[in-house]
């Protein structure tokens, strides 16, 4: 028996559930692109990508996965043979160091682990000890995807700063922009890249970067450029260079709404949203784990990551969960990647979602523990609702309270009035 009928749940960490004003923004004709309102649209939406990284650098839209974010963020920057270090939390830290690799970077993988963020003591320690300066390049997620440990970008600079090392700080931002706090020039990144998929709400496709002018001084020197990926290039008059050649109109599109959407909420706001979120769900998962079966993968809770939750699972196996939660019900989970995989389920609750939609996947999966019966504690849902009402309630208050404060102009009035 199913009741999975409806309008079916994508609860995987990328592609995210698309709103139906991004996927209208894309049913309408092509336009031409050299000149017009193509230049307009691309200029709107370099502008407005500026804002969501927090920048005053330069962008770059790339017709790509992250994938080849990552590509066109390494080959703009280094030459071959050029040294980076890359600090591992998780297995997207290490696929970036695996590209660079591959294009000819000599790879340091500063280890890590799958269960907790990256030491920043560790990374002034590695870095003091390279006096000649080899290392060119500092690489890190913010959040992994597959571990869900967030990393905190602010403190690695702060190391990196101490250490006295040039090394530029390249930030993976695919599963945190648009879903956390990212502050690209406050917290000292020089490169930055995320894509379209996640947290930006749009269909999978297109891959952005932000470089500093510290990263196109080293672009200036950089010998694995490419034509594509290169920035020099980008930035050369005519439209269609934007792109080397022609623009994913339709994606951009999407993006067009799918920003206008961000911006509308306020970007605090939805730091916030997926903040509180991510706290339903990690009370869930905290009430099902004295089942001894369920816990969740990391263990220190201001290390776990605003946008997914990968839950370990023992003595079963995962995708016996996961297949319960798609076809009873039509939630669809992410499976354990890496060194998860086989060990664990993955809960993303990022870009185009809210609470029944965090709620119905918590249900899903609460659901087909017990019909399963598998051990867990009782009440994970009862606890996550329990858990946002509190925060959602004191969010409240705080705007109130924000609200009744009087003004600097009728502080001042007070002050100057009469006796």
């Amino acid at each position: 028996m199913t009741v999975a009928n409806g309008r079916a749940l994508l609860a995987i960490p990328g592609p995210t559930n698309i709103p139906d004003r991004v996927l209208q923004a894309m049913i309408r004709p092509a336009e031409e692109i050299y000149t017009g309102a193509m230049v307009g649209l691309t200029d709107s939406l370099l502008d407005d990508l500026r804002k969501v990284f927090r920048t005053k650098s330069r962008t770059y839209i790339y017709a790509a996965n992250g994938h080849g974010g990552w590509e066109a963020a390494l080959t703009n920057v280094l030459s071959r043979g050029d040294k980076v270090l890359v600090l591992s939390s998780g297995r997207f830290a290490i696929g970036w160091g695996e590209m660079a690799r591959f294009i000819g970077a000599d790879v340091e993988v500063l280890e890590g682990s799958w269960r907790a963020s990256v030491d920043p003591a560790a990374v002034e320690e590695r870095l003091r000890r390279d006096k000649n300066h080899e290392i060119k390049a500092v690489l890190m997620v913010q959040i992994d995807t597959a571990s869900g440990v967030v990393n905190d970008v602010k403190a690695v600079r702060k190391a990196i700063d101490a250490a006295g090392h040039p090394a530029l700080y390249m930030i993976d931002g695919v599963a945190s922009v648009g879903c956390v706090r990212f502050e690209m020039d406050a917290w000292g990144i020089d490169v930055a890249m995320t894509a379209a998929q996640k947290g930006l709400m749009t269909p999978p496709g297109l891959a952005f970067v932000a470089a500093n002018d510290k990263a196109h001084r080293a672009h200036e020197h950089a010998t694995m450029k490419t034509l594509y990926w290169d920035w020099t290039a980008r930035q050369q008059p005519p439209h269609y260079m934007k792109y080397c050649g022609t623009p994913p109109e339709h994606l951009l599109f999407a993006l067009r709404a799918a920003l206008d959407m961000i911006l509308e909420e306020g970007l605090e706001a939805v730091w916030q949203r997926h903040a509180l979120l991510a706290d339903a769900t990690h009370a869930a998962v905290s009430k099902w784990a004295e089942g001894q079966v369920l816990s969740c993968n990391v263990v220190e809770p201001s290390q776990r990551a605003a946008s997914v939750t990968p839950v370990l699972v023992q003595g079963i196996e995962p995708e016996t969960i996961a297949k319960y939660t798609e076809t009873v019900c039509g939630v669809t989970l992410g499976s354990g990647i890496g060194e998860l995989t086989g060990k664990a389920f993955r809960i993303a609750h990022m870009g185009h979602v809210n609470a029944p939609m965090v709620m119905g996947t918590l249900s899903a999966i609460e659901m087909a523990l017990n019909a399963l019966n598998i051990p867990h504690g009782a009440g994970g849902v009862a606890a996550a609702i329990a858990q946002l009402a509190r925060t959602t309630s004191a969010q409240g208050d705080a705007r109130q309270a924000e609200a009744a404060k009087p003004s600097q102009a009728e502080v001042a009035e007070r002050v100057t009035a009469p006796a």
